[in-house]
């Protein structure tokens, strides 16, 4: 059988989703621990982003294929009770064998969280980015707009991404004010390594008035990552929501895209 399940996580703890040997702690190394013990056989996982040291995520979705016969309930309970308290299953189902975490999503959505103010906090420092410049929000939101659609975003890619090609479409571009926090959302058809902390990191020299709005075109057609903005840090990144054809049934799991925010304001 193969079995999808929804996931959320603080990646604060955690060096990245991918396992990286048995010293290193990762959430894709808890899972497969947890969901092996439920299945009484080894499990290896697939995920539909590979999220980084201390990312967050309030909608990831993996897949396993299993010999096992387990109900959904099962699955779910038999793993939580299996895994640490920083990450939680939050619904299982059985899928085709066409099914595939990562190649068969249509579109993922991530949000940056920055707390704007001029103090940092003692209680959400691991969850949300902290910047003491006031930030113009309407500034930042212009700057977007020109990384909306198809474009080779080498310039906000990691020097170290492994990704055949640079060109991804890019769907959404938000950027709001909800009193002291700062939120952009972009959704993709798929997303560079580090695309959009290094997003954030130009928005974020915009916003404070140390670039002009204009910036974001001169970089993005630069094609050029030294030429581009600071990488954000990963506290303020969450993962909350991955679309499906719907021939696969899924959850409608973008009810909980705004679990990562709501708890901050």
């Amino acid at each position: 059988m193969r079995i999808a399940l929804g996931l959320e996580y603080d990646g604060a703890e955690f060096r990245g989703w991918q396992i990286q040997g048995k010293e290193v702690r990762t959430v894709q190394g808890c899972l497969e621990q947890a969901l092996s013990q439920v299945a009484d056989e080894p499990v290896a996982t697939i995920c539909a982003g590979r999220t980084d040291a201390g990312v967050h995520a309030t909608a990831q979705v993996v897949h396993f294929d299993t010999q096992a016969r387990r109900s959904p309930r099962s699955w779910i309970l038999g793993s939580n009770s299996n895994l640490p308290p920083d990450i939680s299953v939050l619904w299982a189902c059985p899928v085709a064998p066409t099914f595939h975490a990562r190649f068969a999503a249509l579109a993922r959505r991530y949000r940056y969280l920055i707390l704007n103010r001029p103090y940092r906090s003692a209680l959400q420092h691991r969850r949300v980015a902290w910047c003491c410049q006031p930030l113009e929000v309407e500034r930042m939101a212009a700057a977007a707009r020109y990384l909306l659609g198809e474009h080779d975003f080498t310039s906000f890619r990691a020097q170290n991404c492994q990704a055949k090609s640079p060109v991804r479409t890019l769907y959404t571009l938000q950027v709001q004010r909800q009193q002291d926090l700062v939120l952009i959302e972009a959704e993709a058809n798929a997303f560079l390594h580090h695309m959009v902390r290094n997003i954030v990191g130009v928005l974020l020299a915009i916003g404070a008035g140390e670039r002009p709005v204009q910036w974001m075109r001169e970089v993005l057609t630069a094609r050029n990552r030294a030429l581009g903005g600071v990488t954000a840090p990963a506290a303020g990144l969450y993962l909350v929501a991955v679309r499906y054809p719907e021939e696969f049934g899924l959850p409608a799991v973008e009810d909980r895209q705004s679990h990562a925010h709501r708890r901050h304001r």
